[in-house]
């Protein structure tokens, strides 16, 4: 399996057969996500964070979180590691790698995050990692149960709802 760069952002992992990644796909994955990490904006947490998202074409797309000082106005490396994907044209991914400086812990997404990724579906892969290059690996399912997708905004829906004020 080689990596090659394409530009500053976008690279290839080489990685054969199903969704099933390899041991060496989800290294390389995870070291991406933690070179990532390296350039996060974060002076007001001082929490960097780093994300590595893969595609069924074996592209990855990197992002890191990017603080303001209004708090509310940052965006989380998952997040913008998934809109410059999708602004290139990808919607479908096979798995997403994400770093931070916690050493006791693995790292997890927040609940904004595990909703954003949930946008793309419920059935791909999340490894949560530590600086040592350890990790767990779940779904996006498993960190959301039950959640809400696309797919239920066409089920039928009561449509003649009286107020009651």
């Amino acid at each position: 399996m080689d990596q090659v760069k394409l530009n500053r952002e976008v690279m290839h992992i080489k990685d054969h057969g199903s969704r099933q990644l390899s041991q060496e796909t989800v290294k390389k994955l995870i070291h991406q996500s933690q070179e990532a990490k390296k350039q996060a904006y974060c002076p007001y947490s001082k929490f960097r964070v780093g994300a590595a998202l893969l595609t069924p074409e074996n592209r990855v797309f990197t992002g890191c979180n990017v603080e303001n000082a209004c708090y509310n106005l940052g965006v989380c490396a998952e997040r913008n590691a998934i809109s410059k994907a999708v602004s290139e044209g990808s919607r479908d991914f096979k798995a997403i790698a994400i770093a931070s400086d916690l050493d006791d812990q693995f790292i997890s997404p927040c609940g904004g995050c595990r909703q954003f990724m949930r946008e793309f579906g419920p059935n791909w892969d999340v490894y949560l990692s530590k600086p040592d290059g350890s990790y767990m690996k779940m779904t996006v399912d498993e960190l959301l149960p039950g959640s809400f997708g696309p797919e239920d905004l066409s089920m039928k829906k009561v449509f003649d709802i009286p107020n009651e004020y």
